[in-house]
């Protein structure tokens, strides 16, 4: 098929100013549906990815014009973007965008890569006037990671040297994204250097053509100061942070805060962190250190009392006589290696929970104790779920593996490798896993050895959990579809919401499906022929799946911050439950009380008649994690790397 798009003077196909009109094509393979950013030397474009025609496929395109007439400065010119394309191809971190394609066209190049779905941290702040602490501390722990990341690139580091808001992209799961590598080099000692990056947040030394590792530490810091203070440093005289203390800005900033900041942004590079490691793990313990973890009674005029809960210590139920402003410790926490994102299970006595340090962990129910741990290449953000007939746990992994492990002894009994990432979880039914994976494709394996049945490919990534029927296997994509394939894996219906779907679906007795999408609706859609039934809208994207009661309520969280309670017959709102922060985490229904986690740390247990708070438990971190209820126990994972056992509580 022929190139369709020219360049240059073409005026078919391009704007006043040069820049690319939408439906543009090019490759004869991505469609430019419109412009993102840009400024004098090129621009940055949404496109669509034809080879996929039955998906959106979106990609961002960054066009470079080279627009010297020397023919040295434009083979220069090409040569630095050329230099972007080949470290991003090198890199794999979840906080950098992939890259897909690089070409070059007359006088202009291209860069073809992930297209993120947020907004930059500098148009964040000027469309607002605070941001929370927690959330600023969080983006810069990630920071940290993917800074040491590159800082720990072999053979060479690679310094990014532009560290800034207008560089961190937040996504729509409110995770940082670093953008923009036009400047970042693979880092050589004593090798000159030009004076780069951006007055304001460069290190003292890139003035002098001297960036180095410890040139990012300080940029971080001058950019988190920035952040926390909305004092723009490009504005303040050069080198004047410390005239301008935190807490003169903002009062939520303590001085462990001010400590850490204080020292990435020292003149003396001496000074500084060592490392990017090292500046996470103080940050980390700003984060994690203080936070209570009692249960709190609500009541009019009673009081609570604070004490630390401990990962060695049980905990015991309050009695019948202090259920008003009574408190309760965990039954028992235990402490992961990173954050745990995934929800746990249960086989017998044995608890199972992913956690991002990439390991399996199995931890005896009654006691909190580890029993044993399977490690993975990298994250695990997919839920485990268990084969009882053959006494295994299955889970993804984002080292692109679906795992069976042997429950008892964490041994390996299979494995299936995939192109890409899975954070899908898996569903087990009909002797089958079926399971989604950032590759684009949804796959059913045999339960029992991992043998590949089918595969069923959209083309986009898949991270919403499958639901199985009878005769039916529906499940969410990245592209806003929602799917329903017969069981042999041949498409049955479709539906098309406007965002993205990462919501899990879930069918009643009546066949109806319900799913959120990250468009801010519930969907109610007959799970037969894919038509919709209703949707009822909330104001935030529903990342949470949705649970159902026996009185034909339906249940579901969302980015507004509030939990729904909504009529599964009519789409009609019953109750809301605002928690003042995104709910991510799915609830759980048992005996008229609703469970659930809130990105705010707190996790709730609410009548589910009333939408009334019955207690609620303090976590040390956000909590995505969907509860799991075992005999009088529930269970939750944190941000905060630990494993929560609660006393089962009513009213």
């Amino acid at each position: 098929m022929p190139e369709t798009t020219q360049f240059g003077g073409n005026n078919n196909n391009s704007n006043d100013d040069g820049t690319l009109k939408p439906e543009t094509i090019l490759l004869a393979r991505y469609q430019i549906e419109g412009q993102l950013g840009g400024g004098g030397q090129g621009a940055v474009y949404q496109a669509r990815d034809l080879n996929f025609p039955e998906a959106r496929r979106l990609v961002a395109i960054k066009e470079m014009h080279i627009t010297a007439s020397d023919p040295a400065l434009r083979a220069e010119a090409l040569k630095t973007f050329q230099r972007e394309a080949n470290i991003l191809a090198t890199l794999n971190h979840p906080a950098i965008p992939r890259i897909y394609d690089f070409f070059e066209r007359d006088t202009r190049a291209y860069l073809v890569q992930e297209y993120i779905n947020g907004r930059d941290l500098e148009a964040i702040l000027h469309k607002t006037k605070t941001l929370p602490l927690k959330k600023i501390i969080e983006w810069a722990i990630d920071l940290c990671d993917v800074l040491h990341y590159l800082h720990s690139h072999e053979p060479e580091p690679i310094i990014f040297r532009d560290m800034k808001p207008a560089n961190i992209m937040i996504d729509s799961l409110g995770k940082v994204r670093l953008i923009d590598f036009g400047i970042a080099k693979v880092f050589v000692k004593d090798l000159p250097q030009t004076m780069i990056g951006t007055e304001g947040y460069s290190a003292p030394e890139q003035y002098k053509g001297k960036a180095n590792p410890a040139s990012d530490i300080y940029s971080l810091g001058a950019t988190l100061h920035h952040v926390i203070t909305r004092k723009d440093p490009r504005l303040e005289p050069p080198f004047s942070f410390s005239e301008r203390p935190l807490k003169d800005y903002n009062e939520e900033a303590k001085d462990g805060l001010q400590a850490v900041i204080g020292k990435a942004l020292e003149f003396d590079i001496s000074k500084r962190y060592n490392s990017l490691a090292e500046m996470k793990e103080d940050l980390e313990s700003l984060r994690y250190g203080t936070q209570s973890r009692d249960i709190a009674m609500p009541a009019s005029g009673g009081r609570s009392e604070g004490s630390n809960g401990s990962s060695s210590e049980g905990g015991d139920f309050f009695s019948d006589g202090d259920e008003i402003g009574g408190r309760v410790k965990p039954l028992w926490t235990f402490k992961t290696e990173d954050e745990i994102r995934s929800s746990p299970t249960v086989y017998k006595n044995v608890v199972l929970v992913g956690s991002y340090d990439s390991n399996m962990w199995a931890v005896n129910l009654e006691t909190g104790d580890m029993i044993w741990k399977r490690n993975t290449d990298a994250g695990i953000a997919s839920s485990p779920v268990v084969d009882d007939e053959m006494q295994q746990v299955l889970f993804g992994s984002e080292d692109y593996t679906y795992y069976a492990i042997d429950v008892r002894d964490g041994r390996m009994n299979w494995s299936h490798t995939t192109g890409d990432k899975i954070r899908s979880s898996g569903t087990l039914a009909h002797g089958h896993i079926f399971f989604g994976s950032d590759d684009g494709k949804l796959y059913a394996l045999l339960a029992n050895n991992g043998r590949l049945m089918w595969e069923f490919e959209v083309g986009v990534p898949i991270r919403s959990q499958p639901c199985a029927t009878a005769d039916r296997i529906i499940f969410g994509a990245d592209d806003g579809e929602i799917i329903g394939l017969e069981l042999n894996g041949q498409r049955k219906w479709s539906f098309r919401t406007r965002r993205s779907v990462m919501s899990s679906p879930v069918v009643d007795r009546d066949d109806v499906a319900y799913v959120g999408s990250m468009d801010g609706y519930l969907y109610a859609i007959d799970a037969g022929n894919g038509y919709s039934q209703w949707r009822f809208r909330t104001l935030g994207p529903i990342i949470s799946s949705a649970a159902l009661d026996n009185a034909e309520n339906v249940y579901v969280g969302s980015g507004d911050g509030n939990l729904y309670c909504v009529n599964a017959q009519s789409g009609r709102e019953r109750w809301k439950f605002d928690t003042g922060a995104p709910i991510i985490s799915s609830p759980r229904i048992h005996e008229d009380v609703i469970y659930f986690g809130s990105t705010d740390g707190t996790f709730y247990a609410l009548d589910a008649k009333k939408g009334k708070e019955l207690w609620s438990f303090q976590a040390g971190g956000e909590i995505t994690s969907t509860p799991y209820i075992a005999g009088n126990v529930i269970l939750f994972g944190s941000l905060d790397r630990t494993l929560y056992a609660l006393p089962l509580i009513g009213t």
